[in-house]
């Protein structure tokens, strides 16, 4: 994993993308759901036309989409892939059903428990949270082996399942807060995302504040990932768009529905959105003045305040 030093760690989306995401990466995504996705980082993985990456986490959600439409991905470890309430995520759901990319279905638990793995440094983990399940059932066809089954040495009789460790090449997460060297703070709910970044080998950050370490240092007790397992922090307000951020600003229903529309039908459909909201735009910047600019993520903004008083 990880044994980023106490430097400057403060780079630019490309520069970070440039240097610690490379073709055929085993990528791990943070946010759940339609909760701080890291959109602007995954905006950026698709100008520079990455290629042939591993995708994995928990709930893999429109970030992940996005990537898969632009032909980005080759394969997907997680618990499942959807928008919550938006529906699924229709271009990597045709992407399996045309076999244009593999996928390995885990639960929620396993894949946490696998990270988890990963970042105590033991190679294999047991685990309750697929048994009885048909996800045992299924297997991509280029592993070469999803899990062993085994009697608990301390309990005859009782089945456990051993899963490996998974270990990122990079993991992506966009949080609240972040300072120049490094130290995180998530708000709210945190998911996967603490035992994924300690489990991989670098971790790029985008945040929606950038905050000095003097005052990381007077509020230590608020930092979720300390700053040696931190390689690179990207400054990006509203870099979860179209997505939440709890307390910063709330998901832009209509954006969320277009982006559904498109990728629902597919084709030139999702083609010209990713041409029009990704391929166009030099800058995440761009792409939120083309989705409204300053006037509708203040609407969002204010939305958020209503919501958490």
């Amino acid at each position: 994993m990880s044994k980023a030093s106490k430097r400057i760690k403060v780079m630019t989306l490309k520069e970070a993308v440039e240097k610690f995401v490379f073709d055929g990466a085993v990528v791990g995504l943070g946010g759940q759901n339609i909760s701080r996705c890291q959109v602007a980082t995954v905006h950026e993985i698709i100008r520079q036309r990455k290629k042939d990456l591993t995708l994995t986490g928990c709930n893999l959600s429109i970030q992940m989409d996005l990537l898969v439409a632009a032909g980005s991905v080759k394969r997907c470890e997680c618990g499942s892939g959807n928008l919550e309430r938006f529906g699924a995520t229709f271009s990597f759901k045709r992407a399996i059903e045309e076999k244009r990319m593999e996928i390995e279905d885990f639960s929620h638990g396993s894949m946490v428990s696998r990270f988890l793995a990963a970042e105590m440094g033991i190679p294999f983990i047991p685990c309750r949270s697929l048994l009885g399940s048909d996800i045992l059932k299924t297997k991509a066809p280029s592993t070469q082996k999803k899990y062993e089954m085994v009697d608990n040495p301390w309990n005859p009789g009782e089945k456990v399942l051993l899963l490996s460790a998974l270990s990122p090449d990079v993991a992506i997460v966009h949080v609240q807060k972040a300072d120049e060297i490094g130290n995180i703070i998530i708000e709210g709910i945190s998911n996967h995302e603490p035992e994924m970044i300690r489990a991989s080998k670098t971790c790029i950050i985008t945040c929606e504040e950038l905050i000095s370490s003097d005052q990381t240092r007077r509020n230590s007790d608020r930092t979720t990932i300390p700053y040696h397992f931190i390689d690179a922090v990207v400054e990006v307000p509203f870099g979860a768009y179209p997505t939440m951020t709890y307390r910063y600003y709330n998901y832009d229903n209509d954006h969320i529905r277009a982006y559904q529309e498109c990728a629902r039908k597919g084709g030139d459909a999702i083609k010209k959105y990713l041409d029009d909201n990704v391929y166009s735009c030099e800058t995440f910047e761009d792409y939120l003045e083309k989705a409204g600019g300053l006037k509708r993520m203040m609407e969002l903004k204010k939305a958020m305040l209503r919501m958490v008083g």
